[in-house]
C-alpha cells in the first residue's frame, strides 16, 4: 500500500486553498523541444474554469526565445511571450521537454526566482528534471514519468523520489508523471484553488474522472483483464449513487457478480486502490462538494456522504486538505453571502 502522504498533497502554507478575487495567472514554460500534449493540457483544463461568471485562470505560454519553438513531435509552435510571463504568474508549470539533460540556464534562473518569490511551481513528465537541476527539489518528494524515475533519482540523489505515483505535492512544489497524469495534476491545482465542485465540473467537461488520487500507481506491472469482458466501471458508478449507505466488499462484489477476491484484484488493476480506499476518496470528495454548494449542517453532510459523524468528516478532511469542515466551507462556498 502506498503511504497516505502520497495519496493527497502534503499540507504547507503554500498549499493552503485560498479564494481567488482575480483570475489566477499561470505561466506555462515551453523548454524546446517541448511536448505538445503537455503544453496543451494546462490551457485546456484551466480555460474551462469559470467562477461567478468570470474566468478562473489566465494562462500564458512562454519560452526563453519567443518565436518558432520546436516540439518533440516534429511540429513547430509559435510562442509570443518570453520568460517575463513568469514574473506575472501565480503558478508556473514546466511541461515535459526533450532537453531534460541540457536545460536552458535562463529557464533555471527564472524558476529559482519564482520559488524565491513564493510562487507555486509544478512540472509535468520530464519537466521535473528542470526543477531538479535548478535545485528546487532537493530534500523534497517528487515524481516524473515512470520510465525516467531511475534516471532522475541517480542524477539528483537529493530528491526524495516517489516513482509509483501520479503526482505529489511537497510545499509549493508539485510534480507529476507524464501524459494523462498532467490532467490529474491540473485538476488537483484547480481543486486546491477553487474547490472540489469546480474541479469536478471541469473533469466532466473534458470527460475524465474527477478524482484520481496522487498516490494512485502510474501503471500496473501485470494488468488483469476482466474475466467477464467488462470493467468494474458500472459497479463504481452504482456505488457513487449509494455513498450514504454502508457499502461492504460483499455488496460491491455482489453487484459486480464476482468474488470479493476478484473484486479486490480488479479494483487495484483499474484504479490503483483497494475498493474501500476508493470508497473513502469518493465520500470525502462528495462531502467537499456538499460543503461548497449547500448550507447543510456538517453532521448531515457527514451522513449524506457516508462518513457517519461530524467528527469522522472533520478527521478525514483535516487529514487530506488541512482544513476543518467549517474552514473549508468558509474558503470555498459557492453560495451568495
Amino acid at each position: 500500500m502506498l503511504p497516505e502522504v502520497l495519496a493527497m498533497p502534503v499540507t504547507s502554507p503554500h498549499a493552503q486553498p485560498q479564494p481567488q478575487q482575480q483570475p489566477h495567472r499561470v505561466a506555462v514554460v515551453a523548454a524546446p523541444p517541448a511536448s505538445m500534449f503537455n503544453l496543451a493540457v494546462p490551457d485546456l483544463l484551466f480555460a474551462k474554469v469559470e467562477v461567478a461568471g468570470r474566468a478562473g485562470y489566465e494562462v500564458e505560454l512562454c519560452t526563453a526565445e519567443p518565436g518558432v519553438v520546436p516540439t518533440t513531435g516534429g511540429a513547430d509552435l509559435v510562442i509570443e511571450h518570453g520568460l517575463d510571463a513568469v514574473e506575472r504568474a501565480d503558478t508556473v508549470i514546466v511541461p515535459g521537454t526533450g532537453a531534460r539533460l541540457t536545460p536552458d540556464p535562463r529557464v533555471l534562473a527564472v524558476l529559482r526566482e519564482a520559488v524565491a518569490a513564493g510562487k507555486r511551481v509544478a512540472s509535468i513528465c520530464t519537466g521535473a528534471f528542470l526543477l531538479a537541476e535548478a535545485g528546487l527539489l532537493d530534500g523534497r518528494q517528487a515524481t516524473t514519468y515512470w520510465s525516467y524515475t531511475r534516471e532522475l533519482a541517480e542524477k539528483y540523489p537529493s530528491v526524495v523520489m516517489q516513482p509509483d505515483v501520479l503526482f505529489v505535492q511537497d510545499g509549493q512544489m508539485v510534480t507529476s508523471s507524464g501524459y494523462a497524469a498532467g490532467i490529474d495534476l491540473c485538476l488537483h491545482l484547480i481543486r486546491t484553488d477553487y474547490g472540489a465542485a469546480v474541479a469536478n465540473t471541469v473533469a466532466r467537461l473534458v470527460l475524465v474522472p474527477p478524482v484520481r488520487p496522487g498516490g494512485q500507481a502510474q501503471f500496473t506491472d501485470t494488468p488483469l483483464p476482466p474475466e467477464n469482458g467488462t470493467s468494474l466501471a458500472g459497479t463504481r458508478a452504482w456505488a457513487q449513487t449509494r455513498l450514504d449507505q454502508p457499502l461492504t466488499l460483499t455488496d460491491l462484489a455482489r453487484h459486480a457478480a464476482v468474488s470479493v477476491r476478484t473484486l479486490t484484484r480488479r479494483f487495484h488493476a483499474e484504479t490503483g486502490l483497494s475498493p474501500l480506499q476508493w470508497l473513502l476518496h469518493q465520500r470525502v470528495s462528495r462531502a467537499r462538494e456538499l460543503l461548497e454548494t449547500t448550507t447543510l449542517p456538517v453532521d448531515v453532510i457527514a451522513r449524506a456522504s457516508g462518513l457517519g459523524t461530524a467528527d469522522s468528516l472533520r478527521q478525514h478532511l483535516v487529514r487530506r486538505v488541512g482544513l476543518t469542515p467549517t474552514d473549508y466551507r468558509a474558503a470555498f462556498s459557492r453560495l451568495a453571502a
